[in-house]
């Protein structure tokens, strides 16, 4: 059994079956031989089918999160908005399975017709992390199974009670075997058994975009259709123009979700240097007044890091800025309730060297950056490997526009922290992947598009 331990104490708040490798073939088969009925019941079905779900679901949202917040580490407020997050996608595609619309094209050709229709791809698998147990989950299922596709998934062994509470109220609300399928064990044997298995036709992963790259070579051989959500290196870019206290609001909420550990988190935060150092003391004076405490009541705190490894990388990238210069305006070290609790970080006068400007930071870290011009903060911007998503703040309408052109990330977000919702496309360009999950895009990545020629009609 693989034991799971809550961040914020260390203790054992649950166990997750260590499925052996035959037992996990098992579940792949059965994901497999359950996809042909499965694609031909009618949409309404499947449809009505993911309604139940989520109703179910719904009804019991206050167990799913307090099971989150003892796993992950977030706060309760945090784990809330994280079901009804979740809970959006099952419901949207819980109605978007009816609309999973062909064409008809003027025929070439005389007394034909042209059709297009669109067809499920066949069996899928998906690997999620631990930063959102839930929505990951429920962000993939409902999409493949809308689709008219079967499932089988590995969730994060970090998080997996969460994820094991979705798939039996999912069986409750009368989702078959095989449609929905989970296994926990042995990551490296599982990514195999998933990229090796000529039957699955598509792979959803998000995570860290070593692993990502690993899994699309893995897939090479059988083609397997991909959607990659991997790293991100978000820049937050403040112009002079805005009003700061709506800046700084959208920052610290954008940051401090999930303690930093969100790769939709802002890493750079490019201030214009007329507002640069008043931003910085606003900034202060937002994050000094938010508590730092396990994740179990009502009011927004800032938990633990997910483990030592975790921790230990937050620490290390506060030394190398430091060491180089970095001033050092809030926290900077261990919080004192100990264990994996780090204390939120504002560092001031942050420099492109640092490694913290091009490593992803995964912790409540502000990394502080002056700048001048347009130009220049939308090429800084643009120098990662990365590009996810990126955040703005200027009231001048001709900017956003420019800004929404110029900078590379496949998400890009003005005058708001807020990123996500069910009926927007998430996903990111260059190193951070490929593909789109959420909205009616999200649905294309698991369907195939077939041409329909009916000729000799007037025969």
């Amino acid at each position: 059994m693989i034991k799971v331990f809550n961040p914020a104490d260390g203790s054992v708040v649950g166990e997750a079956p260590e499925l052996s490798d035959a037992e996990v073939q098992a579940a792949v088969d059965r994901t497999c031989e359950a996809f042909p009925a499965w694609s031909r019941r009618l949409a309404k079905e499947r449809g009505d089918l993911l309604r139940r779900w989520f109703e179910l679901v719904r009804d019991d949202r206050r167990a799913f999160a307090e099971i989150m917040v003892k796993e992950n580490g977030k706060c309760l407020t945090e784990a809330l908005g994280e079901i009804d997050y979740g809970l959006g996608f099952v419901e949207w595609y819980a109605e978007e399975a009816k609309r999973v619309y062909g064409d008809t094209i003027p025929s070439h050709a005389l007394n034909a017709q042209v059709l297009v229709t669109k067809e499920p791809v066949g069996p899928t698998a998906a690997i999620t992390p631990w930063n959102f147990p839930f929505m990951m989950i429920t962000r993939k299922v409902a999409t493949a199974l809308a689709a008219g596709c079967t499932m089988i998934i590995k969730p994060s062994e970090e998080t997996p009670l969460t994820a094991y509470k979705l798939l039996d109220y999912a069986r409750k609300a009368g989702i078959p075997e095989g449609v929905f399928e989970m296994v926990t064990g042995n990551p490296k044997a599982i990514g195999e058994a998933f990229t090796n298995e000529p039957r699955i036709q598509k792979i959803s992963f998000t995570g860290s975009t070593n692993v990502g790259k690993l899994l699309a070579r893995n897939s090479a051989d059988s083609l397997k259709k991909m959607t990659l959500e991997l790293g991100g290196n978000a820049p937050f870019i403040v112009f002079d123009d805005v009003d700061l206290d709506i800046a700084v609001q959208g920052l610290v909420s954008a940051k401090l979700r999930n303690s930093g550990q969100v790769c939709i988190s802002p890493n750079r935060v490019y201030v214009q240097s007329g507002v640069y150092e008043p931003f910085i003391e606003k900034l202060r004076d937002a994050v000094a007044k938010i508590r730092i405490d396990q994740g179990l009541q009502d009011e927004f705190v800032v938990g633990p890091l997910i483990n030592q490894s975790g921790l230990n990388k937050v620490i290390a990238l506060v030394k190398d800025a430091t060491d180089k210069g970095a001033r050092v305006v809030l926290g900077g070290e261990l919080a004192e309730q100990g264990g994996l609790f780090y204390k939120p970080t504002i560092l001031a006068d942050t420099t492109d060297d640092m490694q913290l400007a091009s490593t992803e930071i995964f912790g409540p870290v502000f990394a502080m950056y002056r700048f001048d011009s347009e130009d220049e903060v939308v090429a800084r911007a643009n120098d990662s490997e990365y590009g996810l998503v990126a955040y703005a703040y200027t009231r001048d309408l001709g900017r956003a526009f420019r800004l929404s052109r110029n900078i590379e990330a496949g998400m890009v977000i003005l005058n708001s922290g807020s990123v996500g919702t069910a009926s927007v496309p998430f996903g990111g360009i260059k190193q951070s992947g490929y593909g789109r999950e959420g909205s009616y895009y999200g649905i294309e990545e698991y369907v195939h598009v077939k041409y329909v020629l009916m000729a000799g009609l007037d025969q």
